[in-house]
């Protein structure tokens, strides 16, 4: 018997095992044997009872996280460092010693250290708490035939949950139905792109994790499209908690300060014992009594500890910490502002996994013009410029086409957040032109009707089309890939004048396309075509081709470009 095989024979026995231990291959699994693997139903979902049931079993949709050490425990460990050792040793040789001062001042010096450390470390881990706690994910799921949304713990391996753009996966799933399904799989991949899914394909066992595209894993977003899926790992049985139990069994590196502070220390103690065992000797060459000898040298080795030392690194390392604050970089150890600070290079294979993930379109042609476009991420104000001067999108009839060509081809939302942020709910992309659209008045009326067909985009065909209602007729906007969307093209929109795409004209507009993507953007061809009210096949076809701009090849944490 194949492996394969075995594992589909062992998938039988599913009332009698763990859903998570038998779907280790759910992506080689069709949509029936997916449903009958985890004993749902493609349209009601799972029954109370059996959720209950489930929940009882599997526990809650979460990480583990370790359980939080006492404070007593966390206070301790505040004194680990070998130069604090050697500075109580020698606060407990000045005590014998009778210099009472200097070990209350040692004394003093580490103890405010430790509490300053400590008082960090707690105040940053109640500000983690209470960003969890602003987090509550929610999810959409169908039991007992009824759609409903819970939140996103309480989901168990076989709940079909529902998908669309902007929601955020919170549990690793099997597709049973896909939409024009794009995900961005970037925090668990790395990949900065849109992935596309299909229910519909059924995988080898061998295939990578990045390539299996019908499933959908925890903690990535969709940003493109609807579909519907089976629960199929949460928890830490998902592919996000299996990193996050690596991360559990890791032992945290010291940082560079502390190797150094260790090492100083290291070399404390040689220095002290070696001044002793010198004294100690030459006194006792002499004719002198060891007791009064020991004394002595004690004193000296004490008076060579700098007990200063911890207390001015710990200044310093809260003032830095202090100016990080400022700009948002919530840091839980004090030694870590000293390895941010040590940084010289980043490397990453993926430009998407340290960008804001936002573009912005910032240059258009259109018409034989050139447009630059002023702004920056989501924030929907900006100007349109024509030879550095300002233009009104409204007074530029190929501007304004090209402007609702990509607010139409786009299923994206606009939101605000609790500070009053603007953000993006779908791709990118299309947000970028969603955003530029704003920009210039250009908005998607509330009661405005639904395509009345919308054709994804896909690898194949490069290209996203929607046909709209219009007086007269109909409408069809396109977006894709430039040299696709040319192709479909007779002619090109000059003003209010429709002229024919001669060869030269095509070159040109090619070489507008090379141009940019020379400059790394990302190059889009925008589109249309009128339909009269029978909407006859062969009518005369209009076209606008659009070059907008893509995102950077900007590796710092700045906004992309569209």
């Amino acid at each position: 018997m194949s492996v394969l095989s075995a594992v589909q024979s062992h998938f039988a026995g599913l009332q009698a095992n763990s859903p998570q231990d038998l779907a280790r291959l759910p992506y080689a699994m069709t949509v029936p044997e997916t449903l009958d693997t985890f004993a749902t139903n493609f349209s009601g979902g799972l029954t109370s009872s059996r959720v209950e049931r489930l929940r009882r079993q599997y526990g809650v949709n979460e990480l583990e996280a370790a359980p939080p050490a006492r404070w007593w425990k966390r206070f301790a460990g505040q004194f680990r460092e070998i130069v604090i050792w050697v500075l109580l040793s020698a606060a407990f040789i000045s005590l014998l010693a009778g210099q009472w001062i200097d070990a209350c001042v040692i004394l003093t010096i580490v103890i405010l250290n430790g509490m300053l450390g400590f008082m960090q470390e707690e105040r940053a881990g109640r500000a983690l708490v209470a960003l969890k706690s602003l987090v509550l994910p929610q999810a959409r799921v169908i039991r007992d035939h009824q759609l409903n949304v819970i939140p996103a713990r309480e989901l168990v391996p076989g709940d079909r949950i529902e998908l669309e753009a902007g929601d955020q996966i919170s549990a690793d799933a099997r597709l049973i139905d896909s939409n024009g399904l794009r995900v961005l799989e970037a925090a668990l991949t790395g990949e900065s792109m849109p992935v596309d899914k299909d229910h519909r394909s059924t995988l080898p066992q061998e295939t990578p994790l990045a390539e299996r595209s019908n499933l959908v894993h925890m903690g990535t977003l969709v940003a493109v499209g609807k579909g519907s899926a089976v629960v199929v790992a949460t928890g830490m049985q998902t592919q996000l908690g299996q990193i996050a139990g690596m991360f559990s069994r890791h032992e945290p590196e010291p940082t560079p300060l502390q190797k150094r502070l260790a090492g100083l220390g290291r070399i404390l103690i040689v220095a002290c014992l070696a001044i002793v065992g010198v004294i100690v000797m030459v006194q006792l060459l002499r004719g002198g009594r060891v007791i009064d000898v020991i004394l002595p040298a004690v004193s000296l080795a004490v008076a060579a500890v700098p007990e200063g030392m911890p207390a001015v690194v710990t200044i310093a390392l809260a003032l830095g910490l202090q100016r990080m604050a400022k700009r948002n970089a919530l840091i839980r150890r004090l030694p870590s502002v000293e390895t941010l600070g040590s940084v010289t290079v980043i490397c990453s294979d993926k430009t998407g996994t340290l960008t804001r993930n936002e573009m912005t379109l910032r240059e258009l042609q259109a018409g034989g013009k050139r447009y630059d476009i002023t702004g920056s991420g989501c924030d929907p104000r900006g100007q349109f410029l024509k030879d550095s001067m300002p233009v009104l999108p409204q007074e530029d009839s190929e501007l304004t086409q090209a402007l609702t060509i990509g607010l139409w081809c786009g299923n994206v939302r606009m939101t605000r957040d609790s500070q009053g942020d603007w953000r993006i709910i779908g791709d990118p992309t299309e947000g970028a032109l969603m955003v530029a659209a704003t920009k210039a008045g250009l908005l998607r009326p509330i009661d405005a009707p639904l395509p009345i067909l919308e054709i994804p985009f896909d690898s194949d065909r490069k290209a996203m089309s929607v046909v709209v209602a219009s007086e007269g007729g109909a409408v069809m906007y396109s977006k894709g890939a430039v040299e696709v969307v040319l192709g479909m093209c007779s002619s090109e929109q000059i003003g209010n004048e429709i002229r024919l795409l001669t060869p030269g004209r095509r070159e040109q507009l090619l070489q507008i396309n090379s141009d940019m993507s020379s400059r790394a953007l990302r190059v889009l061809g925008l589109a249309y075509r009128r339909f009269d009210g029978d909407g006859r096949p062969g009518l005369r076809l209009h076209a606008q081709l659009v070059a907008a701009a893509p995102r950077g090849n900007d590796r710092r944490n700045q906004p992309e470009r569209a």
